[in-house]
This record gives C-alpha cells, sequence and structure tokens, in this order.
C-alpha cells in the first residue's frame, strides 16, 4: 500500500527524471522498460527538464494503470497553481494522483509555502476541484528528515521522499531523525520513498565518466544490486529509480533477486572498495 492513498504501488517507483534530457524515442524505449517490468507508479516533476512532455505517450495509452506523482519548486499560491496547470497539460493528463512540494528543506519556504497565499492554499484548491487527489513532501539534504517531521506537524500530508543509503546514515543526527519519521509515518500510514539509493559519491573533477546525474552512482553489480536491497530490507519503504536510465535493467534486476544472507558485512565492505562518500555533508554541503 502506498500509504493510506488506497493505491498499490510497486516498491520501484520510477525516476521520471531520467526522461528529462531524452530524445521522444529514447524516452519511449525508457518507458517501454518500465512497462514490461510492472513498474506502476511514475515520480516526475515540473522543473525536471522535458520529462513531463515525454510522459504524454505512455499516459495516452497507460493512465489508468499507474499512479502518477509529480512536483512543483514553486511556494506562492500564484505560482503553484499555475505549475499544477502547466504539468496536467505537458502530461496530458485530467488528474495528478500525488501533488508534492519539490525540496521543502528550507526555514523560509516552509514559512510561505503554509503561509496565506502559500503553494499549500493552491495544491488544496486543486484538490477540491479533483485536479490533485493526494500532497506530498519531497526534499535532500542533511536537515530534511527534521524538516518533514515539520511538516507532518503541520499537515497530514500523503507521503514523504528523502535520501536513503548507507552513507547518509552515518551521519547520526539524520540516522536519528530518519528514524523518527519512519517510527511517525509508519504509525500514521504515510508513504516513505527514498532517493539516492545507488549513489556512490559527488562527481571527483578528473572523472571522464558520462554523467547522466549530478552525483555518481554505484555502477559494479553486485554494489548496485547490494544498495538496492539495503533499501529494499526496510519493510514500507519504496525505492526512487536513479535518473541515470542506463542503470534501470540492474536496478530492476536486483529488485526481482533475493539479497545476500550477509547483506550488512557486503555494505560495508563495498564502503571501501567503492569508496562511497555521503552526498551531503552538514553545514557545509547540503545541496546539489
Amino acid at each position: 500500500p502506498f500509504g493510506q492513498t488506497g493505491h498499490q504501488s510497486t516498491r520501484l517507483i520510477f525516476g521520471a527524471a531520467a526522461l528529462g534530457a531524452m530524445r521522444q524515442d529514447k524516452a519511449d524505449a525508457t518507458m517501454e522498460v518500465v512497462h514490461q517490468a510492472g513498474i506502476n507508479h511514475i515520480d516526475v516533476a515540473a522543473s525536471y527538464g522535458e520529462a513531463e512532455a515525454r510522459l504524454k505517450p505512455y499516459l495516452a495509452d497507460y493512465r489508468a494503470e499507474v499512479f502518477l506523482a509529480t512536483k512543483t519548486g514553486d511556494r506562492t499560491a500564484s505560482e503553484a497553481r499555475a505549475s499544477i496547470e502547466r504539468s496536467l497539460a505537458r502530461m496530458g493528463v485530467a488528474q495528478i494522483d500525488l501533488l508534492q512540494f519539490h525540496n521543502l528543506a528550507q526555514d523560509e519556504d516552509w514559512k510561505t509555502v503554509f503561509s496565506k497565499g502559500g503553494a499549500l492554499e493552491a495544491a488544496q484548491k486543486a484538490q477540491e476541484e479533483g485536479l490533485v487527489k493526494h500532497l506530498g513532501i519531497t526534499g535532500h539534504g542533511t536537515r530534511i528528515a527534521e524538516m518533514h517531521l515539520k511538516s507532518l506537524a503541520e499537515y497530514p500530508f500523503a507521503s514523504v521522499l528523502l535520501p536513503y543509503n548507507h552513507q547518509s546514515l552515518q551521519d547520526r543526527t539524520y540516522a536519528e531523525e530518519f528514524e523518527q519519521l519512519y517510527t511517525l509515518c509508519t504509525e500514521r500510514g504515510v508513504a516513505i520513498q527514498t532517493i539516492k539509493s545507488i549513489a556512490r559519491r559527488r562527481w571527483r573533477k578528473d572523472d571522464p565518466s558520462p554523467r547522466f546525474t549530478w552525483y555518481e552512482p554505484l555502477r559494479e553489480s553486485q554494489a548496485l544490486a547490494n544498495a538496492v536491497h539495503f533499501v529494499l530490507a526496510r519493510p514500507a519503504l519504496f525505492l526512487n529509480t536513479s535518473s541515470d536510465a542506463t542503470l534501470l535493467p540492474a536496478i530492476i534486476a536486483a529488485a526481482t533477486t533475493e539479497p545476500p544472507p550477509n547483506l550488512a558485512q557486503a555494505i560495508a565492505e563495498d564502503q571501501s572498495t567503492q569508496s562511497t562518500q555521503p552526498l551531503f555533508q552538514r553545514g557545509t554541503q547540503n545541496d546539489v
């Protein structure tokens, strides 16, 4: 169950940021991989390049089969309303299943969204009009679990989205706040989506590899599989796939296999052999 939305979602959620810079034919081929895998939940955002538009042909055929989530990064009601209308038009749909406030990680943004004339007002009005079914919150950085707890104290959101991997939990404060959030969400029936599951580290300047995402992902097959299992081993967690579409088949394959019996040991070994590092550092490096 995807929280209390009434939808039975696959635990893999397709991260449609992967489509943002693709030609339509490549996007169509990627969506065929998604379809063949049986993934029935798509996560996109207004700011992901051409991703919403690239989904339009797929949604024309399969809208009824998928849970469709998008995001607005706008903070005021008027701007958020315009964003919602653009997203509906770009995707060619009449309704969004989940509208999320994108990266609600900063105090000033938070105040604006929840204040009079803020984006929450527009989202609630869109719900009343049937344009949007459910509302959620997303974000990254070392403060995001804390911020999600703050948001859930203010409003009963249907879902949260935030980073979860072995490296991120090395920040003890983040790990403790994530556990508080996990407990609260499981008690309330709030869906928990995870991102950056297969992140390795930030790109090194001398790395000539093709860059399909802003961070370097794990590409060694067993390390990638271990990272996927690290997320799926926790009940109730959903895994949003990487914006590097070349890794989508490997992520799907990992999710359909059994984890190694010594997963904790394997993850610890990967930390050494893959030289993994946290993407976010408290107080110094909290953004992309």
